[in-house]
């Protein structure tokens, strides 16, 4: 039986364990939490979900949608607990990040020949699948520099708030999925002309919060903060993330602009910004 080493327990690490498992490969994985935190992550849970609890896209004429029915197609581990504890996000594959945590790593730990260690791990030797992430700690980071020839590491992140349901206005407010696809499974916001223009003026002037020292102020334009987005134009959140298309306001008219929600767990209480 060979034994692999892998560093990391998110979503790669958890899927390249569960692939060698159960070809009956003995796979010792490395994780680095809680004894070594990061600035980002909430718990030590495997396969934490740090960002968005969206995974994407279900139609197989996306590039998403299409991923996941090959993922599906390979047995994936990280697929299968996505749809054990999904919850309603229209053509979107949402989740409850707390669940699908403890199913991943519940499954991996039934299998006799897993074994998880709970420290920093900095040697890359033979036999190691490297999937750390973007939070990747400094040692390991120093060894992949040296493999790679320079300095060529690079993390963006963009915090989505976590909304409360009885926070919002629910006079205003209405259940709506784009074009009705899915269901009406996204809590809609609308604004009006003057609405927008005010709430990205005052976006673009609004406090910021004082970057970490691993923070350079880079951003990744497929994740980008709103009030970057807000800073590049008035426009550009209209025809970004606040889009109206596919959505009628319940009098009938097309909303200016809309904020979604999406449901963060199954108990209708926590949303998060889409």
């Amino acid at each position: 039986m060979t034994e692999i080493k892998i560093i990391g327990g998110g979503l790669a690490g958890c899927e390249a364990a569960y692939q060698l498992l159960k070809r009956g490969h003995a796979v010792k994985l490395y994780e680095m939490r809680p004894t070594v935190k990061t600035d980002i992550h909430k718990t030590a849970d495997l396969a934490e979900l740090v960002c968005s609890n969206s995974l994407k896209s279900l139609d197989e004429n996306t590039s998403q949608g299409l991923l996941k029915s090959e993922l599906a197609m390979l047995d994936s581990l990280i697929l299968k607990a996505a749809n054990k504890h999904a919850v309603p996000a229209g053509g979107a594959l949402a989740v409850e990040r707390e669940a699908f945590s403890r199913e991943i790593e519940k499954t991996l730990s039934d299998f006799d020949n897993f074994t998880l260690v709970r420290q920093e791990c900095a040697e890359i030797a033979d036999n190691t699948i490297v999937a750390s992430g973007p939070l990747t700690s400094g040692k390991l980071a120093e060894s992949i520099d040296k493999l790679l020839g320079g300095s060529r590491l690079f993390f963006f992140d963009a915090v989505a708030p976590i909304v409360t349901f009885d926070s919002v206005d629910m006079t205003k407010a209405y259940f709506q999925g784009r074009y009705g696809k899915g269901g009406d499974d996204y809590l809609n916001c609308p604004l009006d002309k003057d609405e927008y223009y005010r709430f990205v003026e005052e976006l673009a002037g609004a406090e910021r919060v004082i970057l970490r020292d691993f923070e350079k102020g880079d951003v990744f334009n497929a994740c980008m903060p709103l009030e970057v987005m807000a800073e590049r134009g008035a426009e550009s959140l209209r025809f970004g993330p606040f889009r109206p298309v596919g959505l009628t306001n319940p009098d009938g008219k097309r909303p200016y602009a809309v904020l979604q929600l999406r449901k963060e767990d199954n108990y209708n209480r926590l949303y998060n910004l889409v």
